[in-house]
């Protein structure tokens, strides 16, 4: 009040020149306007203040938004003034210059008090933190740059010091963000680092493609520089990141792009609906069910053998504000008769059918417990949501069902043949999502690598040449979901994979994000190939089209016709040979399947010829 009493007065002193009589106070008619008003002005601005909130502006977190509302609240002062001054004072009527004076000064003089405590809070912070602080580059002058540089800098516990940014776009070079310099390109990153001593190179999560991170590592690496990576301003929003940089991790270098789902759509389909999810302990089946629950789902209901897997998962989703939404089932899908009785139980509207055994090399030893978790317990869940009525049923596929050459992928794609006849008369929309590896899934190669590395090594790769499609477990999750809401009954659904990984360069990326040297403190062995496993994995059946969808994403493969009796005999004589010795079940598998060439059919034939 004592400052707003001080500009009204100044507003008064400027417009009259600054006269004065002999006693040091404005000319007669000035002051006599200021005394008779002054209250009004005072009282008049403190109550818009308070109506307004403007008072209640932390300086330190100060916004376009609070000065938009900080200029509202001395418009509204100064507006009720002049009326007040043309209604009540009529014989004063005090100049106008006065009004625009006053409302100028006053925005100025809020501005600079918060400008003012401001700055005494970041030169304590400044005295306390300059000789530990690390000078420090951020890759992007984006939103995302701007943004990780205002949470540097608001940071009290934080000792990195921002001195420029890096960017590879020509218009914004020679530029500055929150007075910090866009200093030069990626290109430039060591000798700029050198010449402002700068050790520590900061990335935006999800904002840099993974080539230009392999670039940037390997230049860092042997200048000695260190490359981190920041949560990107999306995923401070979320709440689920702490403000902590992190070293390059392999997601990075894979560099894929982030998703974006047709959230009305998806929404439209799934919300207020019971849903189901089965395999839902697994690394897939869990993703969806985290994914699936940022939507509003009438209720969530989680299928898993696995108990410790499903108690973990319970405890994360209550910890994610989840509780009172989903329940936790313990289920076998192979026990039909507990799988009717969860289905009559709820009543599930759209069904994710995540649950199938994943182990080349195990199923190939054990082919008749792969159609029985794989062929058969599809055949059965797909037969029971038709039976229940269920909206929509979304089985979860893989590459190795294409041209398979391994029980795994044969079943995969067995269980997509049955999926496909069914549509073709049920009310049911079956639809099938088929995709390749992800990263980070228990027993996934990654995993593994990084175990080995942990123990010395050596890394084993089965061959040099080995090449596989990878995507990250949100991202597969994310898209099986809006597939699955785009499908309208028979589509196998092909997601985007990108390029190709060679196994090996995985493993030396591994190795080096690890801080060793490869050949020098680990090894890669190459082991020669598995039973089942090819080199390269293959996006399209013999005789099968991907057409594009309203998805960049995800395409649609064009169906190959399969007469529905012949699949149904197939699955009866399928279930008479599960207990049988090998060679029988992956002969009636290359029977169903004539492009099937597994190396294990001759092994189990003359195998069983010996035994005989």
């Amino acid at each position: 009040m004592p400052i707003f009493c001080a500009i009204y007065y100044l507003s008064f002193w400027l417009r009259f020149e600054g006269s004065f009589n002999v006693d040091g106070v404005l000319g007669e008619n000035g002051f006599r306007m200021f005394r008779s008003t002054v209250l009004w002005a005072v009282g008049l601005k403190t109550l818009t203040f308070w109506w307004s909130g403007v008072y209640k502006i932390r300086s330190r977190y100060i916004t376009v938004l609070d000065l938009l509302n900080l200029a509202k609240a001395v418009t509204l002062s100064s507006a009720a003034l002049a009326i007040i001054d043309y209604l009540i004072y009529t014989r004063i009527m005090i100049p106008r210059s006065v009004f625009l004076i006053d409302w100028g000064s006053t925005i100025l003089a809020v501005c600079g008090v918060c400008a003012g405590i401001r700055i005494v809070q970041d030169s304590g912070r400044i005295l306390r933190q300059q000789n530990d602080w690390k000078p420090t580059f951020i890759v992007g002058a984006n939103e995302s740059g701007a943004a990780l540089l205002r949470i540097i800098e608001r940071n009290k516990n934080s000792c990195l010091k921002v001195v420029g940014f890096l960017d590879d776009h020509p218009n914004r070079l020679g530029t500055r963000i929150n007075g910090i310099p866009v200093l030069g390109s990626l290109e430039e990153m060591c000798s700029l680092a050198q010449r402002y001593a700068v050790s520590d190179i900061l990335l935006p999560a999800d904002e840099i493609p993974g080539k230009t991170i392999r670039q940037l590592v390997e230049a860092g690496n042997s200048a000695q520089i260190q490359v981190q990576v920041l949560p990107s301003y999306q995923q401070l929003l979320s709440g689920k990141v702490e403000m902590k940089p992190r070293p390059v991790c392999i997601e990075d270098l894979l560099g894929r792009e982030p998703v974006e789902l047709d959230m009305q759509n998806i929404r439209d389909w799934m919300d207020d609906r019971v849903l189901m999810v089965t395999g839902s302990a697994g690394s897939i089946g869990s993703e969806i069910c985290r994914q699936l629950l940022q939507f509003s789902p009438k209720r969530l209901i989680l299928v898993d053998r696995s108990e410790n897997s499903q108690f973990y998962l319970e405890r994360e989703l209550v910890k994610l504000g989840y509780h009172g939404r989903f329940d936790v089932v313990i289920a076998d899908i192979n026990d039909s008769k507990r799988i009717r009785a969860v289905m009559s139980e709820y009543q599930p509207d759209i069904l994710f059918h995540a649950a199938a055994y994943k182990h080349v090399p195990l199923m190939e030893s054990n082919p008749g417990e792969a159609v029985k978790n794989i062929s058969l317990a599809t055949k059965r869940l797909a037969d029971l949501a038709e039976e229940f009525e269920v909206g929509s049923f979304v089985m979860i596929s893989s590459d190795k069902a294409v041209n398979p050459t391994n029980v795994m992928g044969a079943n995969k794609r067995i269980a997509e043949l049955y999926v496909q006849s069914l549509a073709a008369h049920s009310k049911c929309h079956f639809v099938t999502v088929r995709f390749g590896n992800v990263l980070g899934s228990a027993g996934s190669v990654v995993p593994i690598f990084t175990q080995q590395i942990q123990n010395g090594g050596p890394v084993t790769v089965t061959d040099e040449r080995m090449q596989r499609y990878f995507m990250t477990i949100p991202e597969a999750s994310q898209l099986v979901i809006q597939a699955g809401a785009m499908g309208r009954g028979g589509e196998i659904f092909v997601l985007d994979m990108g390029e190709p990984v060679r196994i090996v360069d995985l493993a030396a990326d591994l190795v080096q994000l690890s801080g060793l040297k490869l050949g020098e403190d680990i090894e890669i062995q190459f082991t020669g190939l598995r039973p089942g496993e090819k080199l390269y994995e293959e996006l399209h059946v013999d005789g099968e089209k991907h057409l594009p969808t309203c998805h960049p994403k995800i395409m649609v493969a064009e169906k190959v016709s399969f007469s529905e009796q012949f699949i149904r005999e197939a699955f009866e004589r399928l279930s008479d040979l599960t207990e049988q010795p090998s060679h029988q079940i992956l002969e009636e598998i290359q029977r169903i399947l004539p492009e099937f060439q597994s190396s294990s059919t001759k092994r189990s034939q003359e195998h069983f010829k010996r035994a005989a």
